[in-house]
């Protein structure tokens, strides 16, 4: 698994080039579609895109963990986690 990163720049040059829209009306989209799915996860809802992904965000609990440099336990505090499928 290597090589180039997708960039939100990339994603709005296919969709210029694919949809027609000119370039700033496609940043324009590609920041809108991607700023109301992080929208969604901070309102804790679950984001289907279906045939690509689900991203959901899901509670976790306080439990005891381990300084991998003394073992010495460690409370890690319950925090929400987003998970993406």
């Amino acid at each position: 698994m290597g090589g180039k990163t997708l960039t939100r720049a990339d994603l709005a040059e296919a969709v210029y080039r694919k949809v027609g829209l000119s370039r700033t009306e496609s940043a324009e989209l590609v920041e809108a579609v991607l700023d109301e799915i992080c929208e969604a996860i901070v309102r804790g809802e679950t984001v289907k895109l279906s045939s690509f992904a689900t991203f959901h965000v899901r509670s976790k609990n306080e439990r005891i963990g381990r300084n991998p440099k003394t073992g010495e336990e460690v409370p890690i505090l319950p925090r929400r986690v987003m998970t993406f499928k």
